[in-house]
């Protein structure tokens, strides 16, 4: 299944988020705790989206699909000033990069600059949203962009490894945007893979055999997917275990 998105959407997206968790940030004390992420302080939690950034802006105008250096993402406190600097070069950079440039990922898909053009924009929606609950009230993820969030989860995060699904747990899982209506169907694989199901090629007469369904916002559903907010804020009917074996945070 494609993206919900191209270059122009996502870093329309970036430019709106990433003023927001400035905000947020600015607003709460640097040693407050951040409560969907609760290791967390604000200044950890800026530090590691500054890091983020930093390290995507080494990386990704090489020009090549060779793993880059590693460098550490964790938590390390960091300003607000710090953030606008690592912001303002990640969105320059990526501004000016051609999508179809060849750029390493990590993940088992073209290794492309689209990629990252994609990868920050959900990086930043979802801590953002971490920003503002620790600043007190947190907005939705806009649902066009939430709704790529959660292909990005099915076709990326999931594909890649990244899950926490214990490989002998198999079914079909409907994933259902009660605000778009639209849903994804989910198969999971007894040897641990996932089967992001193409709905272009599925009939109204098809029999899915889903064993769990899940409906909620878009925004909830890649809340939920990426553990932000508890599966009972969605309604889920059937196996619930099946809908947490699609969750990667």
């Amino acid at each position: 299944m494609r993206a919900h998105g191209n270059k122009e959407f996502w870093l329309a997206a970036l430019r709106a988020d990433g003023p927001l968790f400035r905000a947020a940030v600015a607003e709460a004390a640097p040693d407050a705790p951040v409560p969907s992420c609760p290791e967390w302080t604000v200044a950890q939690l800026t530090g590691h989206l500054a890091s983020v950034y930093g390290f995507v802006t080494d990386h990704v105008g090489r020009g090549v699909t060779t793993a880059p250096q590693r460098r550490s993402t964790e938590p390390v406190a960091a300003s607000v000033a710090e953030f606008d600097e690592r912001f303002a070069a990640l969105v320059s950079l990526l501004d000016a990069l051609d999508p179809e440039m060849p750029a390493w990922n990590w993940a088992p898909q073209s290794k492309r600059v689209s990629f990252w053009h994609r990868r920050m924009a959900h990086e930043t929606a979802v801590h953002r949203w971490d920003a503002q609950m620790a600043a007190g009230l947190a907005e939705p993820v806009e649902a066009k962009l939430a709704a790529d969030g959660v292909i990005e989860v099915l076709d990326t995060w999931l594909p890649a490894g990244k899950g926490r699904c214990p490989s002998a747990v198999q079914g079909m899982v409907a994933l259902s945007a009660s605000d778009l209506e639209q849903t994804w169907y989910v198969r999971l694989r007894p040897n641990g893979g996932v089967a992001l199901l193409d709905t272009d090629t599925l009939l109204d007469t098809d029999d899915h055999h889903e064993r769990a369904v899940a409906t909620g916002t878009a925004s909830d559903l890649q809340l939920a997917l990426w553990g932000r907010i508890g599966l009972d804020l969605l309604t889920v009917n059937g196996e619930q275990r099946l809908v947490e074996c699609l969750q990667v945070g």
